[in-house]
């Protein structure tokens, strides 16, 4: 969170990547806010989504006060290592991205609803950044777990940028891609901010408001 060099900016090539490990690093048994276990299990009934918008304390936090979700988790994707650790992702040679994974229940809130989190929850024209977090490991990305998501990610992005565009903002910059393999973060990031209510959060939106679900 406080790793700023603009030399992490560009996307570390998958030869020049670092080589990671065979074992899962350790990370919590359970979720701080929700007290029920931290497992990737999806529970019957339920559906999972994947994002990410910076410094991935302030990003958890928002989805974890949302009605509808059982599970919220912490992690890198997106990039070449395997189980890397944080001050390895933090060098810009992993090429992950740090992502918050959800579980959800779609009976009480939609994807389009995560979307419209998402999107309302930073700035996504920033390119390998967040506010003052630099780095590849800080960019925009929605990560979808079905041809489903993946069309409403797109349609969402078109009608965003449409709006971001009248207010003087540059070309979105998310990356929209199936799925990357997923890997827990240390047990310290998992619900940071539950555990460390003043500490640091970059995470700011535009203002804009995003038109999914407004018949827009």
């Amino acid at each position: 969170m406080f790793f700023m060099s603009s030399a992490k900016s560009e996307m570390v090539q998958p030869d020049a990547a670092l080589p990671g490990r065979a074992m899962a690093i350790p990370t919590a048994q359970n979720h701080f806010v929700y007290g029920t276990p931290l497992t990737a299990d999806v529970p019957a009934g339920h559906e999972v989504a994947m994002f990410g918008m910076g410094c991935f304390w302030g990003v958890e936090r928002m989805f974890w006060k949302l009605e509808g979700l059982t599970s919220t988790m912490v992690g890198y994707a997106g990039g070449y290592t395997p189980n890397a650790t944080y001050e390895e992702v933090c060098t810009g040679k992993t090429g992950h991205n740090e992502v918050v994974r959800v579980v959800y229940a779609p009976s009480v809130i939609t994807y389009d609803d995560l979307l419209r989190v998402f999107w309302e929850g930073h700035d996504p024209t920033q390119g390998m950044r967040q506010g003052n977090d630099c780095g590849t490991q800080y960019r925009s990305g929605i990560y979808t777990y079905s041809d489903e998501q993946a069309a409403a990610a797109e349609a969402s992005k078109t009608g965003f940028e449409l709006r971001l565009k009248s207010a003087g903002y540059g070309v979105v910059t998310t990356e929209i891609i199936p799925v990357p393999e997923f890997y827990f973060a240390e047990e310290y990031h998992q619900q940071y901010l539950a555990k460390n209510p003043n500490g640091y959060c970059g995470i700011g939106g535009t203002g804009v408001t995003c038109p999914i679900g407004t018949g827009a």
